[in-house]
């Protein structure tokens, strides 16, 4: 489910919404169902690599190893 970005025409307010695709969202404000849907800013980049990067570092340094290699995703024995 998608959040939105919408205008309510009705009564100027703008919210955002989570959507299912198939339901009509209606104003937080107002009630009406008479929206405008506006360009939605840009996610923020994602810290998830950046986390799993600094784990498997430190994993690393206390001696931890893995039977898996990255460059060719095969197991080693």
């Amino acid at each position: 489910m998608p959040i939105y970005d919408y205008a309510c025409r009705k009564c100027n307010h703008n919210f955002e919404l989570l959507v299912i695709s198939s339901t009509v969202p209606a104003c937080p404000q107002c009630g009406a169902t008479r929206l405008q849907r506006l360009m939605s800013a840009p996610a923020a980049p994602g810290k998830s690599a950046g986390v799993m990067a600094a784990g498997r570092a430190r994993a690393a340094k206390a001696g931890h190893t893995s039977h898996h290699q990255r460059s060719n995703g095969k197991i080693v024995d």
